[in-house]
């Protein structure tokens, strides 16, 4: 049974953070996962553009599309209706003019079914954060590693360790607040510096990689149930080892078929024999 039983919304965030209470974010790409994140007690649920190298097989995000992220969001708004759902906005979503990031935005709404939108980076999307919360959309913010910008970064990696980047990206959340975010996501940052920007902020900070010191915590759900035999990043844990399970269960079933144990009468169909006998009957007049 879910956790989660009153819908979160931006003002229950910050209450949330207010209380102490950790927010539980997780991503989902579909209808079936969409329900495990909901009854497992998820307060948030991240539609994010991590679904091209989760479930569409690419090396990095940049190839997801608008199209892309309005699919899979459509999928998990049918799959949860008590959970926050934050859909990504993907590259090239926001990068070429303002009007054209508002309506972006707008369609992960009113086409995909998304409560907020989610952003990359910091002063750079400033007018675009501040544009789309003038249209009544929530916003969250995205510091630290981002995905996105992995060509320009060099992969990878920690960000904010020396003290220019810390600086930079500390000063970043301040304006993404100001701007109008909800919450910020911190990727891949020291846990110091976490600390530093979550005790400076009114909005909650969600980590990912970003140590015990933020307001709640996003992992990626086939990470953490064990889904996939990639690479598992250090930030990542594994509370279950679904991917053994399921290629064991694949096995099995594929052994049946092969010795003709599946299927048996419990998983077939029935047929009136006075129905077949007149079928055998015209199918031998006809000369099949």
């Amino acid at each position: 049974m879910a956790v989660t039983t009153t819908k979160a919304t931006t003002v229950k965030l910050r209450e949330m953070k207010q209380e102490g209470k950790k927010i539980v974010m997780l991503t989902a790409y579909d209808f079936p996962t969409a329900r495990v994140a909901e009854e497992g007690g998820a307060d948030m649920i991240l539609v994010g553009d991590s679904l091209g190298m989760v479930v569409l097989g690419y090396e990095t995000t940049l190839p997801v599309t608008m199209e892309d992220i309005i699919h899979h969001t459509k999928a998990v708004t049918r799959g949860s209706k008590s959970t926050m759902i934050v859909a990504d906005l993907p590259f090239l979503s926001y990068h070429i003019s303002t009007p054209e990031t508002v309506r972006n935005a707008g369609r992960l709404i009113q086409e995909g079914g998304a409560d907020a939108v989610k952003i990359e980076g910091g002063r750079e999307v400033i007018e675009g954060v501040e544009a789309i919360v003038r249209a009544g959309i929530p916003v969250v913010g995205h510091l630290g590693l981002q995905p996105q910008m992995v060509n320009q970064l060099g992969g990878f990696k920690v960000q904010g360790k020396d003290y220019e980047s810390a600086l930079r990206i500390f000063e970043d959340a301040l304006m993404l607040q100001a701007a109008g975010c909800c919450a910020i996501v911190l990727e891949c940052i020291p846990t110091p510096l976490t600390k530093l920007i979550s005790e400076h902020l009114d909005i909650p900070t969600i980590g990912i990689g970003a140590g015990d010191t933020a307001d709640g915590q996003v992992l990626v759900i086939h990470d953490m149930l064990g889904i996939t035999d990639r690479y598992m990043p250090r930030f990542a844990k594994k509370y279950s080892e679904l991917f053994q399970e399921m290629t064991t269960a694949v096995n099995n079933y594929a052994t049946e078929v092969r010795d003709s144990l599946f299927p048996t009468a419990q998983h077939s169909f029935k047929m009136n024999e006075d129905v077949l006998e007149r079928l055998k009957s015209e199918i031998n007049q006809r000369s099949y």
